[in-house]
């Protein structure tokens, strides 16, 4: 079990580290625009993801 989250932890890196690695300078531009989005908006996006994450996460196991 602690092999298997080890392994998913490495992968989510290699692929939050694909952007930044490729393109820096559209990466940075992200991030400024991500930052002016209102809180609440961002709350909202995160939930999203959470349960698209969970759900999924139930139907692979």
């Amino acid at each position: 079990m602690l092999h298997t989250l080890l392994i998913a932890c490495a992968l989510v890196l290699i692929i939050e580290g694909i952007g930044p690695m490729l393109f820096p300078n559209k990466w940075r531009l992200y991030l400024q625009q991500l930052v002016e989005q209102p809180v609440n908006q961002l709350r909202s996006v995160g939930g999203v993801l959470v349960t698209i994450g969970l759900v999924s996460l139930f139907f692979l196991l």
